[in-house]
């Protein structure tokens, strides 16, 4: 794996789950590259952003079967990461307007 930082993190989780967890737990979620590892992501985000990271989860989310009309086909899988940030520290990928 390069050692480049943002061949790590491909791009942000802007579910609802994932805005759920910033908002309650200070947790953001990536999608990251498929051989990164929780050290590889946790420098990563530390370089990127300029914050502390106390803890990554790795997720791996499986492909899955799709049709649309007769065609049949796969999802693609991919590897998300859930990295917790030190209390105080926080990542704004899209600003909240009140």
């Amino acid at each position: 794996m390069s050692t480049n930082h943002f061949d790590v993190i491909r791009a942000p989780l802007l579910t609802e789950k994932a805005t759920d967890l910033r908002d309650k737990y200070n947790k953001v979620c990536f999608e990251v590259a498929t051989r990164a590892n929780k050290k590889q992501v946790s420098d990563a985000v530390e370089k990127i952003f300029n914050v502390k990271v106390t803890d990554v989860k790795i997720i791996n989310a499986k492909e899955k079967p799709k049709r649309l009309g007769k065609s049949s086909g796969m999802k693609s899988g991919y590897k998300k990461a859930i990295v917790s940030l030190k209390e105080g520290d926080k990542i704004e990928i899209f600003e909240r307007v009140s």
